[in-house]
């Protein structure tokens, strides 16, 4: 089954996880001090807040989470289709997860990402990836 991914820059992290503690009527699935994680079956959605970028508070991205490998090819196949600009990203460290992703802007400018997380990680990113300019989680 594959997730919609939806991450959100806010300014007031723990006001905005009370917030959508009571929203979606489930805590938290990870929280970090400048993150957190929501991996919702209903609806289905893995939906993220981390604090904000240089004061840029909204959405951050939208996303696909896959699964598995398979699934994840599946959507790697329909963003080939989708005609933008592609920027693999390859095995990451992002968002205290270990994942396999690529990036894809819609006609707006709109970054998507498609990603398979296949660990977790003790650290927000690696230190060698640009994780899309800190627009990234998973």
């Amino acid at each position: 089954m594959k997730r919609l991914h939806v991450n959100i820059r806010v300014s007031d992290l723990n006001q905005s996880i009370d917030f959508y503690n009571s929203l979606f009527g489930a805590k938290p699935t990870v929280v970090k001090p400048d993150y957190a994680k929501w991996l919702l079956d209903d609806p289905s959605v893995n939906f993220a807040i981390s604090t904000a970028v240089n004061g840029e508070k909204g959405i951050a991205h939208l996303g696909i989470q896959a699964e598995n490998e398979t699934e994840l090819q599946q959507v790697y196949d329909n963003i080939e289709k989708a005609e933008g600009a592609v920027r693999p990203e390859g095995d990451t460290v992002c968002c205290y997860a270990k994942s396999h992703k690529s990036w894809i802007k819609d006609p707006q400018g709109v970054e998507w990402e498609a990603f398979y997380t296949y660990g977790e990680s003790e650290t927000y990113k690696a230190e060698e990836t640009a994780c899309c300019d800190d627009k990234c989680c998973s």
